[in-house]
């Protein structure tokens, strides 16, 4: 899922993201507000992990969404 869709459904997706990266608290959510740069950065202040490293988790975060939701649509379409 490219992050322009993340930003449009943000508020549907913080629920997965919470579950990924525990730490972060509610004002973290209402900051990144869907925004790759502002995860990524927020990932590596509260889990001292390098940008590389933030990035990676990042990616892999939205394509699990992606194919949670393409997974989810086909199951409708049963």
């Amino acid at each position: 899922m490219n992050w322009d869709q993340i930003e449009g459904k943000w508020k549907q997706f913080t629920g997965f993201a919470r579950e990924r990266w525990g730490k972060l608290t509610d004002n973290f959510w209402e900051t990144i507000a869907g925004k790759k740069e502002q995860l990524v950065g927020r990932i590596q202040e509260r889990y001292g992990v390098a940008q590389a490293e933030a990035e990676k988790q990042a990616d892999e975060w939205s394509h699990a969404l992606k194919e949670s939701e393409r997974a989810s649509h086909a199951a409708t379409h049963l």
